[in-house]
């Protein structure tokens, strides 16, 4: 058995209950429940339907996500999750270029390295040769100044902590960021990588190894080996290119606002909804979530 999940964006009221009745009927679904009024809803079918994707096509055009998800092992144990562009707003690396005067080209790199024409781990030490000489102060300031949390991140990881599960940020980025948006958001741990500096200035290196698409896979094993967990029990989201692998690995993998190239590999995408879209998917009623 399946949920058929139709999301739009919170605090918009714009999901048509005509809609999502007429989709039900079609697809030959069970009683209609009413996640969120006007924003979420969720009926059950026995497979997975033949034209979901025609279907997912013309839903994105009224700006409605549609989620098609297993019933077994719905909720899940564990939360994966990038940071940049993910949990929060941000690609933190095209800020601090920002701040180095080389904003413009950083963000191209970046932006290829993230729909997978770049070599990640390359395209990260060159980006970061570019930031040689910035003052460390810089990064203090451009978290207090230019990063900005993604909407419903924070009720995300109350709800399913209060649900006993743990909680992983593992980042492309570096640790100078993770470290406090873990802890704004309440993370049980982070992982990314380490920006070099001297004498309070960058130095244009990054630590090795680089912590790319393998070693969020890696985290993913590391971290379920460790709890006790099954993969099958981790929902991880992301959005770039060296997102792909623990996507792909965990029972859910959800693109969310992701690179064309990444959305169309993911079963599970979101385009229109922030991250209690997760909940959502998950089952979780808005009044389940913990704020």
């Amino acid at each position: 058995m399946y949920t058929v999940v139709l999301l739009t964006p919170p605090g918009r009221g714009s999901l048509d209950p005509t809609l999502v009745e007429s989709l039900r009927a079609a697809w030959g679904g069970s009683m209609l429940h009413w996640l969120a009024p006007a924003e979420a809803a969720e009926f059950g079918v026995p497979n997975v339907p033949g034209n979901l994707w025609e279907v997912w096509q013309d839903c994105q055009a009224l700006e409605v996500d549609l989620v098609v998800v297993p019933n077994q092992g719905r909720r899940k144990k564990m939360l994966l999750a990038d940071m940049d562009s993910t949990m929060i707003q941000q690609e933190c690396i095209d800020e601090l270029a920002e701040e180095a005067g080389v904003g413009a080209h950083v963000r191209d790199i970046t932006a290829r390295a993230m729909n997978g024409e770049l070599d990640f781990e390359a395209a990260l030490r060159e980006r970061v040769g570019l930031l040689k000489g910035l003052p460390e102060i810089v990064i203090g300031t451009v978290l207090s100044e230019r990063i900005t949390l993604m909407p419903g991140g924070k009720s995300l990881l109350a709800t399913m902590k209060a649900q006993g599960a743990y909680t992983a940020l593992v980042s492309g980025g570096f640790t100078a960021f993770t470290a406090q948006v873990a802890d704004a958001l309440g993370f049980n741990e982070n992982r990314a990588n380490t920006l070099l500096a001297e004498r309070g200035v960058l130095t244009g290196v990054v630590a090795e190894p680089i912590l790319g698409k393998q070693a969020k896979v890696d985290a993913l094993v590391e971290i379920t080996q460790a709890r006790g967990l099954l993969e099958s029990e981790v929902i991880a989201v992301g959005d770039g290119a060296n997102d792909l692998g623990m996507l792909h690995r965990a029972g859910m993998g959800v693109a969310l606002h992701a690179k064309p190239v990444v959305a169309a590999q993911c079963e599970v995408r979101v385009n229109f909804g922030d991250l209690t879209a997760l909940l959502y998917i998950q089952g979780y009623a808005k009044n389940d979530f913990v704020s």
